[in-house]
């Protein structure tokens, strides 16, 4: 039970620390900006339910991906944090990664698909993210992924939701430390991932 629980944190700080739903918030902002209470609502529920159903695929049929084009689990946790390390290095550098973030999307309900749940919620550093935490899938570990990441997409709902209040509360400078703080926590979580493929590769430990 003990392990369960650690697991579900390291889980869910994963989660919290790649999605970063706080500092998302004043790009939401300016994504919806003019459009109404019910509208941003909406688009905010189509961009968290689109984001969790890709996510959630790929936790699901992880082992099937594996062996449909021979990736190894040494070769995917190297890969993966090396991703993951280079977006938190570009957050803890104040930009915005390339691997999370379009450029002039349209200003229209489709943003709810891209940018909003793919690449910023459902990225490729979400997807390397959960897809780690089910190398060695069970059902209860691959029940807690999902359950924990549901909640992260009710929480970012949330967050978004209220994300004028937010931007007005917080100011624009804390926000961005957040996410340098986020930044650093993700560097730390692909660091850990490239360690944990090379001791699997060359057997150590």
């Amino acid at each position: 039970m003990d392990n369960l629980i650690t697991f579900s944190i390291t889980v869910f700080t994963g989660f919290f620390a790649i999605m970063n739903p706080i500092a998302n918030v004043p790009i939401f902002s300016a994504l919806v900006q003019g459009a109404n209470k019910n509208t941003q609502k909406r688009i905010a529920k189509n961009a968290t339910l689109i984001a969790f159903i890709i996510v959630v695929s790929f936790v699901v049929l992880g082992k099937f991906i594996f062996e449909l084009f021979g990736i190894t689990i040494p070769a995917f946790k190297i890969t993966g944090g090396i991703l993951i390390f280079y977006v938190g290095f570009e957050m803890l550098q104040s930009k915005k990664s390339a691997v999370k973030h379009l450029e002039n999307p349209n200003i229209d309900e489709n943003i709810a698909v891209s940018p909003l749940a793919i690449p910023i919620l459902a990225g490729p550093g979400t997807i390397v993210t959960a897809m780690n935490f089910v190398t060695k899938p069970d059902i209860i570990h691959i029940s807690v992924v999902i359950i924990v990441f549901a909640f992260m997409c009710l929480l970012t709902y949330f967050f978004f939701v209220i994300s004028d209040k937010i931007v007005k509360a917080l100011g624009n400078n804390v926000i961005s430390v957040i996410g340098k703080i986020m930044g650093l926590i993700i560097a730390i979580i692909g660091t850990n991932m490239i360690l944990e493929g090379i001791k699997i590769a060359f057997n150590i430990g």
